[in-house]
């Protein structure tokens, strides 16, 4: 990727950044976002030192230099970021199904790490990738702003896990440790690993239903204005700082039914699109006795259908995201609809 493969504004974002920090530590880089945020660091001439589990050549080709480590040891997280100016934490366990010490270890215990590892090394500015799920309890989001609170119960470790790690970082916000908490909902686009090949796939096996009778709406955002986003808001904790200590909603901004998004993406590779649908009762109900089934037996495989993807596919999730708009500047680059041209050409290859 080069600079001027980027809109204006996002290559304006950049040059301004590289005026600032030279080399920037990534976690979970990767991952699908992680991925994309390194490409545009070195698209700008920043360094990158990118930190996963696992090897991954390609990121090693692209120019990012890669250390492998466990995000939950304290001594690997702090020996990597030794000589960054400013971290990504985009690393965490996603999902829907796990132990609570599978989701916590790596997305708290991790968290906390960063943080520590922040201060031991004396890097000052730290954009955590946080999620929507944080404020999820099982109803509709219609609109709802930063205000809402983190909800009172959660039905699976990942949302609890992931606000309790996102209530510590922006409590470490502090003079010499600007933080700030970013939550993109349903990130998708070309080479997406999770959401577009389960929808494919399920489709393709006639195992892909519609939750509820009534047609809610989510919103999305495509891969590319996630990592913008990302960019911004490293680009305001060198500068003004009016992030700092905040967490902001990410979205395309264009709030669509679940039926409209998934059957965009099943257009993208001639599938017919999704029709039958499953009351939302009986979908929770499943979620319940499945859930029950594979903890008794320990499977560690993911059910078909849990309680939290139950509600999340028969409630509305969409986002008042005005203040990442008015603290970062961020507006959506590419639309749905320019997202579903490009996603359609990269299914073709």
């Amino acid at each position: 990727m080069d600079l001027a493969d980027l809109h204006p504004l996002e290559q304006a974002a950049l040059k301004q950044l590289a005026q600032s920090v030279s080399t920037v530590f990534v976690t979970g880089a990767g991952g699908f976002l992680g991925f994309a945020i390194c490409q545009r660091l070195l698209a700008a001439g920043i360094e990158v030192v990118g930190f996963a589990r696992g090897h991954y050549p390609k990121l090693i080709k692209l120019g990012v230099d890669m250390r492998q480590g466990d995000i939950s040891d304290f001594a690997s997280v702090k020996q990597a970021m030794q000589g960054c100016d400013l971290v990504f934490h985009v690393a965490s366990k996603a999902g829907v199904w796990g132990s609570k010490q599978s989701y916590f270890s790596p997305n708290v215990d991790g968290a906390a790490n960063i943080i520590n590892a922040c201060k031991a090394v004396n890097i000052q500015r730290l954009i955590y990738t946080s999620t929507p799920s944080v404020t999820f309890a099982g109803v509709d989001e219609n609109g709802i702003n930063e205000s809402a609170p983190y909800a009172s119960e959660y039905l699976n470790y990942y949302g609890e896990s992931k606000a309790i790690a996102e209530a510590m970082v922006l409590k470490a916000n502090h003079s010499m440790l600007k933080t700030t908490a970013l939550r993109p909902h349903l990130i998708w686009g070309p080479n997406d690993p999770h959401l577009v090949p389960r929808v494919i796939e399920r489709a393709k096996a006639g195992r892909l239903k519609l939750v509820g009778h009534q047609d809610k709406l989510v919103d999305t955002i495509y891969v590319d204005n996630a990592a913008y986003a990302h960019i911004l808001a490293a680009v305001d904790l060198v500068g003004a700082a009016n992030s700092a200590g905040k967490a902001y909603f990410l979205s395309n901004d264009q709030p669509i039914t679940m039926a409209a998004m998934l059957n965009q993406i099943l257009a993208c590779v001639d599938l017919p699109p999704v029709t039958k649908r499953v009351p939302a009762s009986v979908a929770y109900a499943a979620g319940v006795l499945l859930e029950t089934v594979y903890g008794l037996l320990n499977k560690q495989q993911e059910p078909i259908m849990t309680r939290f993807v139950a509600r999340q596919l028969s409630t509305s999730h969409y986002f008042d995201i005005s203040a990442a708009k008015q603290d970062l500047g961020y507006q959506p680059l590419v639309s749905i609809e320019q997202g579903m041209q490009k996603l359609k050409l990269s299914l073709s290859h």
